[in-house]
């Protein structure tokens, strides 16, 4: 936890030190020609890029293991049965709400409007294919190919059709050896993201710097106006969309939960990952008189495809983006939005950062520049540990949820005071 502490604190000091030289470069950039050859266009240039670089060599082999793996996990669903039905159900049905508020608000504030930024060289095509072709493309008919374009919805069908083999054989030994293979797999990518995350201050510094140093001053008001819409979407979520889903399905009171989620939600803040928060997490359903069946299948299960918080940030940081770049998306893009926010979060790990490498995929779905992430990676990492909070709210919520569905709620233990 102390690690994330510090790495927190890196990247604001980065966020701040390049704001700052970024203000000094735009003021002295005309006098001196050679700091924007050299600096701005050479040494930030390079830094910057290889950080995007590093994000965009993960997203496949991230997407595919994670999504294997947490499929791979239902090997029971056969017996859990109707607590399998509930969860998977909720849990998508969130994540597409989630996406959705996050594009209404976005639509509504609209942050990153007259930002102008330069696409330079490269073309942009915001023209989707028609809804048919559209449909079609989402089968790959050579998954190798798919990961090697990196035609994420096509990597997302594979790791899913091979992630469902997998459970559904895994009473074979063989399958066992390779399940386990996908574990340790999986847990070597989380290290490199955790590497990865390391360099977050450098690039931030870099990103943030350039960004500053070719918009000036103006650069920070749309990217308040970014941060504040997250915020906004991330609490209509977190304090309206799960209260009102608990009292409709269980008639509960949501205030009893909230008043419990104290310590989790502290610890969820603080780490910025599901997967630390799990012990947590299950600790919490336990007070709240969920059953060890339903919340041993629902909170790892959650850590793994349910990231609300994330899906929020992804929508609303894409119109952003578009804005940012002045592209206008059509209805069909933010359909496509929501289809692909929604399967990365399924795909999204539970740990710092993965939320922002998976954003590169649904930039890309859409047609938008990678490198705008370069204006929202300064406040990302506090906004990823709002979502965090949200993410495993939505856990509890749903675990509540499915265990009184399936009559395996202690309901006085629920509204016991702890």
């Amino acid at each position: 936890m102390q690690s994330q502490h510090k790495l927190t604190q890196h990247i604001l000091i980065a966020l701040l030190l390049g704001a700052l030289c970024g203000l000094i470069i735009n003021t002295n950039s005309l006098e001196n020609d050679w700091i924007d050859r050299f600096i701005t266009d050479g040494l930030l240039l390079v830094m910057g890029k290889w950080f995007i670089a590093f994000l965009m060599l993960l997203v496949v082999p991230l997407v595919f293991v994670s999504l294997v793996k947490g499929i791979a996990s239902l090997t029971d669903i056969a017996k859990l049965g109707k607590i399998s039905l509930w969860t998977v159900m909720l849990y998508i049905s969130t994540t597409a709400i989630a996406v959705g508020t996050g594009l209404i608000l976005a639509a509504i504030i609209s942050p990153g409007e007259g930002l102008n930024l330069s696409i330079g060289a490269k073309e942009i095509t915001t023209t989707p294919p028609n809804f048919v072709d559209m449909l079609i493309s989402f089968v790959p008919n050579n998954p190798i190919s798919a990961m090697a374009q990196g035609n994420m919805l096509q990597v997302i069908v594979f790791a899913l059709l091979f992630g469902l083999g997998l459970s559904l054989t895994a009473a074979h030994k063989s399958t066992h050896n390779l399940i386990n293979f996908f574990d340790e797999l999986d847990a070597v990518i989380l290290r490199m993201v955790t590497l990865v995350m390391h360099l977050a201050p450098i690039g931030v510094f870099a990103l943030m710097t350039r960004s500053v140093a070719s918009q000036g001053a103006d650069v920070f008001i749309p990217l308040v106006s970014y941060f504040l819409t997250v915020v906004g979407a991330l609490a209509i979520h977190a304090f309206i969309t799960y209260p009102a889903l608990l009292k409709t399905f269980t008639g509960l009171s949501p205030l009893v939960l909230f008043v419990k989620l104290k310590d989790m939600a502290t610890f969820a803040f603080s780490t910025s990952s599901s997967a630390a928060t799990i012990p947590v997490t299950l600790a919490t359903t336990q007070r709240l008189g969920v059953s060890t069946q339903v919340s041993g299948f629902t909170i790892p299960l959650g850590a793994t495809i349910n990231m609300d918080g994330t899906a929020i940030m992804q929508g609303v940081a894409t119109v952003f983006i578009a804005n940012a770049y002045g592209i206008s998306l059509l209805p069909a893009d933010f359909a496509m939005i929501i289809i692909t926010a929604t399967l990365a979060s399924i795909g999204t790990a539970a740990v710092p950062g993965a939320g922002l490498i998976m954003l590169t995929m649904v930039l890309t779905q859409v047609g938008l520049p990678i490198e705008g992430i370069a204006l929202i990676l300064g406040v990302d990492r506090l906004l990823d540990m709002m979502r965090t909070t949200v993410n495993v709210t939505g856990d509890v919520v749903v675990s509540v949820i499915v265990a009184d569905k399936t009559e395996q709620l202690d309901r006085e233990q629920y509204h016991r005071p702890h």
